[in-house]
């Protein structure tokens, strides 16, 4: 089987900053048609420039939480592609939560953010991914859908607890969804990643020094990874490569679910 994903369309959200964008900027160089997705259309433009002129490469901007952005994205993309074949769920929040406060509502505010929106994007794209395979009549793969999840879903901590809570949703979300939809041969997997450097805990870290030592010190590879090498697993899952897998959760994280968790509120 082949890892290559040229000429094949992925529709990546979360994709002005971190690993979005990596995952992105990477399908882009492979040769895929990919459109970049985030709510903010500033940060899209200032890490795209003169990228978004290029013939593989669009962008577009809106609150994936509404129903009709989720219609125009779909939209948007087929104008300017044709069809969907990948689609990388990468838009997230990481916020922090007090879990025995009963107006705390991050809870459900996660929820809606990182595992509603996942999933009404998701049914819309395989709803197409479902047609496009109609429409092609043979027995090859319809579509990837790759989520991005998070160690957090195993390993807690007393301020991540909607995180966590939301995490755990999105993984047994992606068992549900890969079920339903392997009889139309679409794929649905997922990567748990931890000790990554995810935009979010680049924010963290920037100003504490002794938080970026505490999980190094607890990561057996004794490193954070940089977006790239998760790129790399992103591409496997999107690819033929992969063809026989479906709704697994592929931890990324130097072995840091085989210890105890770090003390730091971050994954």
């Amino acid at each position: 089987m082949s890892f290559s994903i040229s000429g094949k369309t992925a529709i990546v959200t979360g994709a002005s900053n971190g690993i979005g964008l990596a995952i992105g900027r990477r399908f882009a160089k492979q040769g895929a048609q990919v459109m970049f997705v985030d709510q903010d259309e500033s940060a899209l433009l200032q890490e795209l420039g003169n990228d978004v002129e290029d013939s593989n490469i669009r962008h577009f901007a809106g609150d994936l939480r509404e129903r009709l952005t989720i219609a125009n994205l779909l939209s948007a993309t087929i104008d300017a592609f044709d069809r969907i074949d990948i689609l990388v769920n990468g838009a997230r929040k990481v916020v922090p939560s007090d879990p025995i406060n009963p107006d705390d509502e991050s809870v459900e505010f996660l929820l809606r953010q990182n595992l509603m929106s996942t999933l009404r994007l998701s049914q819309h794209v395989a709803k197409r991914m479902i047609r496009q395979g109609e429409e092609r009549g043979d027995e090859n793969s319809n579509g990837a859908i790759i989520n991005l999840s998070s160690i957090a879903a195993r390993r807690t901590h007393p301020d991540l607890m909607a995180y966590s809570v939301a995490s755990a949703a999105l993984d047994q979300m992606t068992r549900s969804l890969a079920v339903s939809l392997a009889p139309h041969r679409i794929r649905v997997n997922s990567i748990a990643f931890g000790s990554v450097m995810s935009a979010s805990m680049q924010a963290t870290l920037k100003d504490n020094r002794s938080m970026r030592e505490d999980i190094e010190a607890h990561t057996p590879l004794n490193r954070i990874a940089p977006p790239t090498e998760l790129t790399e697993t992103a591409q496997y899952l999107a690819s033929d490569a992969s063809g026989f897998m479906t709704g697994q959760v592929l931890t990324l994280d130097g072995g840091r679910t085989l210890l105890d968790p770090v003390a730091a509120p971050v994954h």
